[in-house]
């Protein structure tokens, strides 16, 4: 069978776009603030216009909980996690290794309660 310069051509850049996918999905992976978390970190994703970001960052702040705040529209640390994230809105909260997308005051009230945060959200 004989290879023509077109289909060298085209399979060498499958190849290569393959190589690229892979290695941007490398970089957002590395993104995901689940890697620095462990079992009790907590990292809230949000944006300074966001009224329930705000509500929960009093909360958390009020509770005295240690947290990191990333602004996803900063272009950088804070975007890439909230596309590792699969962020579709903000807030997106992490605690340990559970991820909570949008201001679910029950989810994140227990998941914080289980980690011995007495935290006050409405």
């Amino acid at each position: 069978m004989k290879i023509t310069p077109f289909q060298l051509f085209a399979v060498t850049g499958i190849v290569l776009l393959a190589a690229l996918v892979w290695n941007k999905k490398r970089e957002i992976d590395r993104a995901d603030p689940r890697r620095q978390t462990g079992e009790s970190g907590i990292v809230m994703l949000g944006a300074s216009w966001c009224g329930y970001c705000k509500r929960l960052k009093a909360a958390l702040e009020q509770a005295q909980v240690p947290y990191t705040e990333l602004d996803v529209e900063d272009g950088a640390e804070g975007y890439d996690a909230f596309v590792a994230l699969g962020g579709r809105g903000v807030p997106v909260t992490v605690i340990g290794q559970e991820v909570v997308h949008g201001y679910n005051t029950t989810r994140l009230g227990r998941l914080l309660a289980e980690r011995g945060h007495a935290v006050q959200l409405q």
